[in-house]
């Protein structure tokens, strides 16, 4: 595209010199000039009849002129005692008819559906995966007494902007977009990703959302989403996979993708097998078969970043994910990954930190899970459907050592338990400031889940001095 003025130096499209061609002719003034007389009768003929002419305008008659009201053009006119009201004035061809005073909403009186909480904001979620149980509207109001004394609200907390000493440095909104490339569109990240479900008992809510400082810079997202359904009916299992690129690296949204991605695959291959170790209380199998294929998902990151021409170090991730069986009557949740991140457990009002360390990373047993023994007659049946026993190909470099510990837990979750998986930036403000510990355990102790616009609002609310990106998923137990 060339300056206005300056003459094209290359091939330009058809339409673009068309619309910028100097030869076309602009739309000048009518070649017969047209006085205010003229203009008068054009503008009276489109309006309509009953408008004078203006005055001292020779060979025209003026109608008589109709007596003004001092009403407002299109108002209603209060009737007279004793009349009946009419229907008021026409109102002028240039003003829209009145508006009808809109009828006052009734809500069905009856049992409300599960889940109803007063003053919600509506669900934002599919209708094919929690369909809302209805019911029929056609039930007149009760009349008011007005002598009943008036029921208030319960109170619910409040949400707020920040916690802490005071406010972040930067901006609550995000301010700059990431740069794009017309050719490569499709490597643009969004700025939230919001998810959420219903499976058994288990109410689901996912988000992830760019932090504040990338906000500013306009750095695209390091973290990825990943929430997939596998299988159908009390068979499904549920995966929720997050990854974390490397700090300061230009391809660390990508190797955050690719690694949610990857995991999704395999996961999605053999997820009939994993749903039923994980109903069988498998843990060998599971902590086995899981462990490699973190190790396997790493070194596909490593081969991706040979293929690039970098640093391994500046194409990898930190990874979490959650397996969530659909069958009502298991309730064992399975958290595996490596780096970054954390696992919390809102329990009887107070936040347990979870997560395995150090030389327990393999997670300790639960009752009523690891009973059986950790190999089965038919083997390491788990790690032969992910396909990933085989030694690995020339021309992939094998997995190395992960820097982070493998982490690995499996634990069975109680009715009222709140699970919060989270990758770095929400787990380090979490473990640090007790006002966001409070803060969140006002909001999520309900006896209901928020909705989805509510969850990303809790995720939101910052503390001065940590300004990464936020992933998060939370599990409430019915």
């Amino acid at each position: 595209m060339s300056q206005q003025g300056d003459k094209p130096d290359g091939h330009e499209d058809d339409w673009w010199g068309e619309l910028y061609d100097d030869s076309t002719d602009d739309t000048g003034p009518a070649a017969v000039a047209d006085s205010l007389d003229d203009r008068f009768a054009s503008a009276a003929g489109t309006v309509g009849p009953g408008i004078a002419a203006p005055p001292d305008t020779p060979g025209r008659e003026v109608p008589p002129r109709p007596a003004r009201s001092s009403a407002v053009p299109g108002q209603r006119a209060a009737p007279a005692s004793g009349d009946s009201p009419g229907p008021g004035p026409r109102p002028a061809p240039w003003e829209p008819p009145p508006a009808e005073a809109p009828a006052s909403a009734t809500f069905p009186t009856g049992p409300k559906p599960p889940g109803f909480r007063a003053q919600e904001p509506a669900s934002m979620e599919p209708a094919s995966m929690e369909p809302a149980s209805m019911e029929p509207a056609d039930a007149p109001p009760a009349p008011a007494d007005a002598s009943a004394p008036a029921v208030a609200a319960a109170p619910r907390a409040t949400t707020v902007d920040y916690v802490g000493s005071g406010p972040p440095t930067y901006d609550a909104e995000p301010t700059a977009l990431p740069a794009a490339d017309p050719d490569d569109l499709d490597d643009l990240v969004a700025d939230t990703v919001l998810d959420g479900a219903r499976y058994g008992t288990s109410t689901l809510r996912a988000v992830s959302v760019r932090g504040d400082s990338a906000r500013y810079r306009g750095e695209p997202r390091r973290d990825s989403l990943l929430t997939a359904r596998f299988g159908a009916g009390e068979q499904a299992l549920v995966l929720v996979a997050m990854a974390t690129g490397a700090r300061a690296t230009s391809g660390a949204h990508r190797a955050a993708a690719e690694a949610c991605q990857w995991i999704g695959r395999a996961v999605g291959r053999s997820h009939a097998r994993l749903a039923e170790d994980i109903r069988a209380a498998r843990r060998g199998d599971l902590k086995s078969g899981l462990h490699r294929l973190t190790d396997r998902s790493l070194g596909k990151l490593r081969a991706s970043a040979a293929e690039q021409g970098i640093e391994p170090e500046e194409y990898t991730a930190s990874l979490r994910c959650l397996l969530l069986p659909a069958d009502p009557e298991c309730r064992t949740r399975v958290f595996f990954g490596v780096g970054a991140g954390g696992l919390f457990r809102l329990r009887g009002g107070e936040w347990q930190d979870i997560e395995p360390r150090g030389a327990d990373a393999a997670g300790e047993a639960v009752v009523g899970f690891g009973s059986l023994p950790h190999e089965t007659p038919e083997g390491d049946r788990l790690t032969m459907d992910l396909g990933i026993t085989t030694p690995p190909s020339p021309y992939e470099p094998a997995p190395a050592p992960p820097h982070d510990p493998f982490r690995f837990r499996a634990s069975v979750a109680r009715p009222g338990d709140t699970l919060l998986l989270c990758s770095g930036g929400l787990a380090e403000p979490l473990r640090s400031e007790p006002g966001l510990c409070r803060y969140l355990t006002t909001r999520w102790s309900g006896p209901n889940p928020p909705g989805l616009a509510a969850f990303l609002a809790d995720t939101q609310v910052r503390v001065k001095g940590y300004a990464d990106d936020r992933t998060a998923a939370a599990v409430w137990e019915a």
